[in-house]
């Protein structure tokens, strides 16, 4: 996936999100993150990837998420993995 995509979904996950009125309080209580916080970090592809591994965190949200977008349900996980700066995380 080219960066420019991974930056149009992250774009898109983090509208999805920032509407999302169930979502949302859930992603700033536990990122730390407040509703300024949103727009002021669009840019930033450490927020985007937050943002991402939150909506992948929970395959419900994935599916919401993608079948709002029309996105294919791997989409979301490989736009993490491209963005610049997002490393793998191993866990073992």
């Amino acid at each position: 996936m080219s960066p420019e995509r991974a930056e149009q979904i992250a774009l898109s996950a983090l509208i999805w999100l920032s509407t999302n009125e169930e979502l949302l309080p859930i992603f700033l209580g536990a990122s730390g993150a407040s509703a300024q916080d949103l727009r002021a970090q669009v840019g930033d592809d450490a927020f985007m990837v937050s943002v991402l591994d939150f909506i992948t965190m929970d395959d419900a949200w994935v599916i919401a998420f993608c079948d709002s977008e029309g996105l294919k349900y791997e989409e979301p996980l490989n736009a993490r993995y491209s963005l610049t700066g997002a490393e793998n995380v191993h866990w073992t």
